[in-house]
């Protein structure tokens, strides 16, 4: 039997338990930039800031355990949710076997440079047949809206969503350094921008990118960047 002092202990704790929750989840939503004035920019689909280049034919290669990452500027556009996007590639090969296939829907604000993630359609793979969609989303549908791909103007300890897809894709960016140094196979780069990356959806789920001035996203995890450059049709 509980007496009515522990009770009343019991009590308070489970109050305060529940108030401190519900106090950091207002504060952890508070925390990240879901709003980014995309409403006064001028999209367009071909352009660079700092660390993303959105120019027909430019791809980066990344490599380690096993995996191959490459991501191509497509000289293609697709019109989601009312504005015309440019659609970067990614194609994953996991032990030589093609996994996955993603088509990105990005606009850079002409006015501040930054660019902008409408979506994007997704193909997984097994044994060279489609198996499944899972990630596919789009702003505009369902409530979905672009999110932040990557900030004309970084800076320290920014926190905001990349993807905005209740249910579907809610990831986040934290940028945690803007001096780094990185060594590659493709070369060592200084300046580099750190990232945590995570989801709204899975909060226990965290890697670290880096990113490197005029080319990108350099180092993923176990993936290091073997190669980079404009490509010939």
């Amino acid at each position: 039997m509980i007496t009515r002092t522990f009770h009343y202990i019991l009590t308070a704790a489970a109050v305060l338990a529940f108030s401190t929750a519900c106090a950091d989840s207002k504060e952890s939503k508070s925390q990240w930039q879901e709003e980014f004035g995309i409403s006064k920019c001028k999209l367009l689909t071909t352009g660079k800031n700092t660390y993303m280049v959105l120019e027909p034919g430019f791809q980066l290669v990344l490599e380690g355990g096993g995996t191959k990452l490459q991501v191509t500027v497509l000289n293609e556009t697709k019109t989601v949710d009312g504005v015309a996007t440019r659609i970067v590639e990614e194609k994953e090969w996991k032990d030589g076997q093609l996994y996955e296939i993603a088509r990105n829907y990005f606009a850079i604000c002409e006015q501040t440079k930054d660019v902008f993630y409408f979506g994007e359609d997704v193909d997984f793979y097994e044994n060279g047949k489609v198996v499944k969609h899972d990630g596919s989303w789009l702003a505009g549908i369902n409530g979905n809206k672009a999110g932040l791909a990557m900030a004309g103007t970084p800076k320290l300890k920014m926190k905001y969503y990349q993807e905005l897809a209740p249910g579907i894709a809610m990831d986040r960016a934290e940028i945690v350094s803007l001096d780094e140094t990185c060594k590659t196979p493709a070369g060592t780069f200084t300046r580099c921008m750190k990232v945590k990356e995570g989801s709204a959806i899975d909060i226990t789920a965290n890697e670290y990118k880096y990113y490197a001035p005029a080319i990108g996203l350099i180092r993923d995890e176990d993936l290091r960047l073997t190669k980079y450059g404009f490509i010939k049709d």
